[in-house]
This record gives C-alpha cells, sequence and structure tokens, in this order.
C-alpha cells in the first residue's frame, strides 16, 4: 500500500512540474505577444497619422 501511494505521489510530483513548465512557457508567449501587439498598434497609429496628414496637404 505505502509503495502505491508513493508511486502516485511521485506521479502527481511529475504532472505538477510539467505543469509548471508549461505555465512559464504560456506566461512568455503571452509577454512576447502582448509586446508585438503592442508594435502592431504603433505602427497602425504612425500610418494612419500619416495618412491623415497627406489628406490635409491635399485639400490645402
Amino acid at each position: 500500500m505505502k509503495e502505491q501511494v508513493e508511486a502516485r505521489i511521485n506521479e502527481l510530483k511529475a504532472e505538477m512540474e510539467s505543469g509548471q513548465r508549461m505555465m512559464q512557457e504560456l506566461d512568455e508567449k503571452r509577454s512576447n505577444l502582448g509586446y508585438t501587439i503592442m508594435r502592431i498598434s504603433g505602427a497602425i497609429q504612425a500610418l494612419e497619422e500619416l495618412v491623415a496628414g497627406e489628406e490635409e496637404s491635399a485639400q490645402a
């Protein structure tokens, strides 16, 4: 009985370590994705301002 319980404990510890590694990888991916989205947002804003500036120049 004791051996079975210890074996189960070891299995659960291995699953927990695997889950923690996965969580860390996902956190890193989320952080990188947030940075990428911020860069894309900035590029969109810059291009929209460029278009607006050209439209104002064309109207003048």
